[in-house]
């Protein structure tokens, strides 16, 4: 849903949504006919292909477009803020930030981050229902759990619905 909200003009096609999702082609399908059937999608053939296209005219199109944009702006900010404290080389919204359960809720890699202004940021400026959980990994630290297969950033790093915002390694 959120690929045809954030491009209302574009049509897309269902192989062309498994290569950009990287889901299964009946995952696709099935959320395509869900959503056709709601209103909030068109479909239309060309070439034998049939594309989809949100429907602008769906009564609450502006409202989820809306909340859409809001959730991607707010991670955006957040992303922009903890950057400027510091040279980030991994920065991974997790847990709290895409509304699942999960050990920790952010993941940075730094080998130089001012720590008081992040947890006085992450303390008093983000509004969260509790307290947020994280961790600070080195450089180093990291390419070598990378490196032995850690679980735990395994487990991090190839969840879909993380959001690996900074990946400069």
């Amino acid at each position: 849903m959120t690929i045809f909200l954030l491009n209302p003009e574009q049509e897309f096609f269902i192989r062309e949504l498994t290569r950009e999702l990287g889901e299964q082609i009946n995952s696709i399908r099935r959320e395509l006919d869900n959503l056709k059937k709601l209103g909030l999608l068109k479909a239309s053939e060309k070439n034998r292909k049939k594309f989809y296209k949100v429907n602008k005219n769906f009564l609450l199109f502006s409202d989820l477009r809306a909340i859409v944009l809001k959730g991607i702006s707010n991670k955006d900010e957040i992303t922009r803020k903890i950057s400027s404290y510091g040279d980030i080389d991994v920065l991974i919204l997790a847990g709290l930030f895409v509304n699942k359960e999960a050990l920790i809720d952010l993941l940075i890699v730094s080998n130089n981050i001012n720590k008081d202004r992040l947890e006085d940021y992450l303390n008093t400026d983000l509004d969260t229902s509790r307290p947020i959980r994280y961790s600070i990994m080195t450089r180093e630290d990291y390419q070598y759990r990378i490196q032995c297969h850690d679980k735990f950033l395994s487990d991090l790093i190839e969840n879909s619905d993380n959001i690996v915002s900074i990946n400069n390694l």
